[in-house]
């Protein structure tokens, strides 16, 4: 189902907050270029890997966003997440797709799957470890429009903290890659 472009203009006016819009699969359907930044460019992936839980299971890089706690946390809600979608979905040939991609290409998702764990993800709190400006502690809401099965998902860091200093900093650098070349 497509955006509205009420929700594509939002996402255009927050340029100071990471944001993006996720299927009930969790398929990044459209991001603003802070999320880019915080995230990694999804532009830059083909349509089949702009999916949030394939590239933490699937994706080093992804997967080191996250803090070590934060990571078992994201796999198993994730994973719970993804079960939710396929039960309100199960002719659904993309998550069943994915569910299958998944399964045949990560052991860590396979031993979570088989645990049935079924839950609906709602708003958190995160650390993502940014590979430029350090460490961030991020409040992770996430608004769903039920007529479209559809997520927002805003980060957002509580002002005068260091997490605000660093996305601040994260808007002016963008998605520059700034490593050093040999």
């Amino acid at each position: 189902m497509a955006l509205t472009t009420g929700i594509l203009h939002l996402l255009d006016r927050l340029d100071d907050t990471p944001a993006m819009v996720c299927s009930a699969a969790r398929d990044v359907l459209a991001w603003n270029a802070m999320a880019a930044a915080l995230l990694g460019d999804f532009s830059a992936l083909p349509p089949g890997e702009r999916n949030i839980i394939w590239r933490f299971f699937t994706d080093s890089d992804s997967r080191a966003l996250h803090d070590p706690a934060g990571q078992a946390v994201f796999a198993r809600r994730a994973v719970a997440d993804l079960r939710s979608a396929a039960a309100r979905y199960p002719a659904d040939s993309g998550v069943r797709r994915l569910v299958d991609r998944l399964l045949a290409g990560s052991a860590e998702f396979r031993e979570l799957w088989a645990r049935q764990d079924v839950e609906v993800r709602r708003s958190t709190r995160k650390r993502i470890i940014h590979p430029v400006v350090g460490p961030l502690d991020l409040d992770c809401e996430a608004l769903h429009d039920p007529h479209r099965d559809q997520w927002t998902i805003f980060y957002t860091a509580a002002p005068g903290t260091p997490s605000h200093s660093a996305l601040r900093l994260l808007k002016v650098v963008g998605s520059q890659d700034l490593a050093v070349r040999e």
